[in-house]
């Protein structure tokens, strides 16, 4: 820990916060310090906000290929730093080794993806209609941007935001989450060393989140804002946007359904609900959360699901052979276990876990529940932690009307092996992604993001880079 950095970066500089204040960053595992970071307030966002104005328009003209360079330096460098970037996340964050390891491949491959992308952005020309002009389009940054970031994927939710916005050529300001800061920092590290100009990243760690983004997104200067996080905290930050009328994109909560059919594969399925489910410990927006299963088969599924989560092995995430680590804090796991105390009053029946262990750490022991009563509080509340909760079904209308019964609509899966039920079932759900016979929809070469309220626009693929960037149309009169 001595060699990460623990103070904001601001206009390409270290400096502790304006008022000395500093926050603790604790271990998951054993709830314990880890150390203290820099607590940004309202004259330190002040900074970092004149720091990125101050560095947009030399940044905006800095040519393509110039950016995709820098995405790619910095995408080697992550690569060669996989171990240390690992074990930094699994110390702040929790996760498994093997699982972070998996984290800083992914994240860096948004850095890789985006170089790529830098060099084709285009615009347009032709003819209008009448003949009269002609039509030049351009695209262009949409101007400084306040990226904020959760805690459950601390480096990837960093490149996945960072890396369109350096191909764009828009400056930044990242506000990472309070229990996760020390990914972020070592990131904006990697991207100072990379050659990314002073004052196009800025990096303020901060308990103190309202008062350091409201200003910021009232104030005008913040052109663009991208958040993930949950849908209340969304709901606030579209409120304080549009006073300035600031573009956002969101990235809110979820709450997947994952549906087996009675001609599902059920190797396959029992493989993609561990993957869906036990990601990063169920800690995802994208974790499904309802499991409807056919009334034929979901013995089966619910023995041979509770058989494979029984096995895994709870523990730090820094000991061999460990797979499943703690939850995030102490509420996070206090909510988890109100959930299924909540499912089993109404008559669920527990097949394996669901008793909190004993001893440091929040952890919570990978969990099957069967004979969900459809009323139960996690029907309708995203779970974030490693349980799954059976309910039957017997038609495919009824699952589907079941299945977008929910505010939310970021991702759905989806078990069949019949390809007509497939493409008929994927359509008709009211969600932004549909894992067809997988447990893993996210990839950076796909625009990741929901509908309802699970957010507005996409990030990664082609498109997640059209979020940082405006059109400028050009009329010249034809002679």
């Amino acid at each position: 820990m001595t060699d990460t950095p623990t103070q904001l970066f601001i206009g390409g500089a270290w400096a502790d916060a304006a008022d000395g204040a500093t926050m603790p960053v604790d271990d998951p595992a054993t709830g314990e310090i880890l150390c203290h970071v820099a607590d940004a307030g309202p004259k330190d966002a002040q900074r970092a906000e004149e720091a990125a104005v101050r560095a947009q328009e030399e940044w905006a003209r800095t040519a393509p290929r110039v950016r995709s360079e820098i995405l790619r330096r910095a995408y080697e460098i992550v690569v060669e730093r996989t171990d240390e970037l690992a074990h930094l996340m699994t110390a702040e964050m929790g996760k498994p080794l093997a699982e972070a390891r998996g984290e800083v491949a992914y994240a860096a491959e948004f850095f890789r993806w985006f170089s790529e992308e830098a060099v084709r952005i285009e615009g347009g020309h032709g003819v209008l209609p009448d003949g009269r002009n002609r039509m030049l389009l351009s695209r262009r940054p949409v101007g400084p941007c306040l990226l904020i970031t959760p805690w459950n994927f601390p480096l990837a939710m960093g490149t996945r935001k960072i890396g369109p916005a350096i191909a764009a050529g828009c400056t930044m300001i990242l506000k990472p989450a309070p229990q996760t800061p020390l990914s972020s920092l070592a990131l904006a590290a990697i991207l100072k060393e990379a050659g990314l100009p002073d004052g196009v990243l800025n990096v303020v760690t901060t308990s103190r989140a309202g008062e350091v983004c409201e200003p910021l997104l009232r104030g005008g200067r913040i052109r663009k804002l991208s958040f993930t996080g949950s849908t209340n905290v969304g709901r606030l930050l579209l409120a304080q946007s549009a006073e300035a009328v600031v573009r956002t994109s969101m990235e809110l909560g979820g709450n997947a359904p994952f549906i087996v059919f009675e001609d599902a594969d059920l190797d396959k399925a029992v493989d993609g609900a561990m993957v869906a489910k036990m990601r990063n410990m169920g800690e995802a927006c994208t974790a499904a959360n309802r499991f409807f299963v056919h009334s034929s088969v979901v013995e089966e599924f619910g023995r041979r699901l509770a058989e494979r989560m029984g096995a895994l092995v709870v523990g730090p995430g820094t000991r061999d052979g460990v797979d499943v680590g703690p939850l995030i804090d102490r509420t996070g796991r206090g909510k988890v276990e109100e959930l299924v105390a909540d499912a089993v009053e109404r008559g669920a029946r527990v097949l394996v876990g669901g008793r909190t262990p004993e001893g440091p750490g929040h952890f919570y022991p990978p969990t099957v529940l069967t004979d969900v009563a459809s009323d139960s509080r996690l029907m309708d509340t995203e779970i974030f932690g490693p349980v799954a909760a059976i309910l039957t079904f017997d038609d495919e209308d009824e699952v589907i009307r079941r299945a977008n019964d929910t505010p939310w609509g970021l991702v759905g899966y989806v078990f069949t092996e019949g390809l007509d039920r497939a493409l008929r079932v994927s359509e008709r759900l009211e969600v932004g992604m549909v894992g067809l016979n997988t447990g893993l929809v996210s990839n950076p070469a796909a625009p990741f993001g929901g509908v309802k309220q699970s957010g507005l626009g996409r990030e990664g693929g082609r498109v997640g880079l059209d979020e940082f960037l405006e059109y400028q149309y050009l009329a010249v009169p034809v002679r």
